[in-house]
């Protein structure tokens, strides 16, 4: 079922960032007065197509990992005499650059559109309250202390533990000081705190800021008590069943659901005898957890089970919401955020301060998108943006045969005052495609890798 339901998700989610790029394409084209003739979400055997008065014929294909506009140009065929004045080659380089540009805008202004619905619908998130610090931690140097609440990081403020990573990963590769304000637990006056990083999370696989800094979130107590049991999962066919509490596994006591998650994760395929009070009564489960790889590659147990849901105290809750003209500068704020952060992670992997095992293919995409379509509509949404984000800077890198790479002939083309030769752009093609043939092989590996 999670598996249909993550095809399902990743054909909704890239369906239609694939329609908006290529409506960008095809919008502007048409206002430059660029005759379309297809307009394609996805690749090979036509789904479905029908044509409309102005002669474009729209396709939805068997494939849906792309799409493509195709207009009228003289290089790909003939074209008749009395519609030279509509073919795309024909038109001037700044038209030519409007529409080319015009696809990874209309990801970033649907990822904008995205982020101001969440800002005006609103949300609840938990403060990001210091759990533990570890003793000579780079937290506990820099003076950060349990029971603290992170108010900002580097003047950027922090308002979630999603923040919070996203602003530590964004400082991948500093050399410094690192400056968190905090507040302390009683209210009150801010504090500042330098810590000291050299060459922060460079090649960590995969990064993990929180363990670097020696911080734990601070979480309310979770009784070891089952919510959820998945069907067909190792505690499903072990007997167990959403209600039971976990009082010891193999003769040992069970504090809390944390201690719990931790023996199981650290015997993946190994039998444990559980006693197991349901309804009053103790009984004794034999559960053999599943072997599965984590991001670090280590294997780790599974059991296909959730904890009960524990209310957070009211103090430690964040409403995060604002009116719908309010909430434009908070979009605008937040996709300019993403979009230099999708940047720069690309920049840090290309000299080396990112391993290329964090690239994601499709088999990565659908397993998220199924999750954060199971976790919520604001989850599944935040996540739509963020992909959104990620189409238009990947389409905007100057590599042949994408987006960016033809915005490279134009600029040439605007200095010397004459068109890229088509010798040179052939070339650029095979290697444009050579290399984009080499990302999605390596993200392929690594989807797999992670499986």
């Amino acid at each position: 079922m999670d598996a249909i339901q993550n095809v399902l998700a990743v054909i909704v989610v890239l369906g239609l960032l694939i329609t908006f790029h290529e409506f960008g394409h095809f919008w502007v084209a048409r206002r430059c007065g660029v005759k379309v003739l297809r307009f394609s979400v996805g690749f090979g055997k036509p789904l479905w197509s029908r044509f409309d008065r102005q002669g474009t014929e729209y396709v939805i294909a068997a494939i849906p990992l792309g799409g493509y506009v195709k207009m009228l140009d003289e290089r790909e065929g003939p074209v008749a005499p009395q519609e030279l004045d509509r073919a795309f080659n024909r038109k001037s380089v700044w038209a030519r650059i409007a529409i080319v540009a015009a696809g990874p805008i209309a990801n970033l202004l649907l990822a904008l559109v995205a982020y101001w619905a969440l800002f005006v619908y609103g949300s609840t998130t938990v403060a990001p309250v210091i759990g533990d610090v570890a003793t000579d931690s780079l937290a506990a140097q820099g003076g950060l202390r349990s029971g603290q609440e992170i108010v900002s990081i580097d003047g950027r403020e922090t308002p979630s533990w999603n923040e919070v990573n996203l602003q530590l990963i964004s400082k991948i590769g500093a050399d410094g000081e690192l400056q968190f304000t905090t507040r302390d637990p009683s209210g009150g006056a801010t504090r500042t705190h330098d810590v000291s990083v050299h060459q922060w999370l460079v090649r960590q696989d995969p990064p993990q800021p929180m363990s670097s800094l020696g911080i734990t979130p601070w979480r309310p107590e979770v009784p070891a008590i089952l919510g959820q049991v998945l069907e067909d999962g190792p505690a499903s066919r072990a007997g167990l069943e959403a209600g039971d509490r976990i009082v010891s596994v193999d003769g040992k006591p069970v504090g809390d659901w944390v201690a719990f998650v931790d023996v199981v994760r650290s015997h993946p395929g190994a039998d444990l005898s559980l006693s197991v009070e349901r309804d009053g009564a103790a009984r004794s489960v034999s559960l053999t957890p599943e072997s599965r790889k984590a991001e670090d590659g280590e294997s780790i147990g599974y059991v296909g089970a959730a904890s009960q849901t524990v209310e957070w105290p009211e103090s430690y809750r964040r409403e995060i919401r604002y009116g719908p003209v309010a909430a434009i500068g908070q979009a605008l704020s937040k996709t300019g955020e993403m979009t230099w952060l999708t940047a720069d992670s690309i920049r840090k992997m290309i000299v080396g301060w990112i391993s290329p095992s964090n690239l994601s293919g499709p088999i990565t995409i659908a397993r998220i998108a199924g999750d954060s379509a199971r976790s919520g509509v604001e989850t599944f949404v935040g996540f739509l943006a963020y992909l959104s984000i990620s189409l238009g800077v990947l389409n905007l890198l100057p590599i042949p045969v994408l987006d960016g790479g033809h915005l490279v002939y134009y600029l040439i083309e605007l200095i010397r005052g004459k068109p890229v030769s088509e010798t040179a752009q052939a070339m650029g093609l095979r290697v444009g495609v050579a290399l984009v043939g080499c990302l999605m092989v390596m993200a392929l590996y690594f989807d797999l890798m992670r499986l």
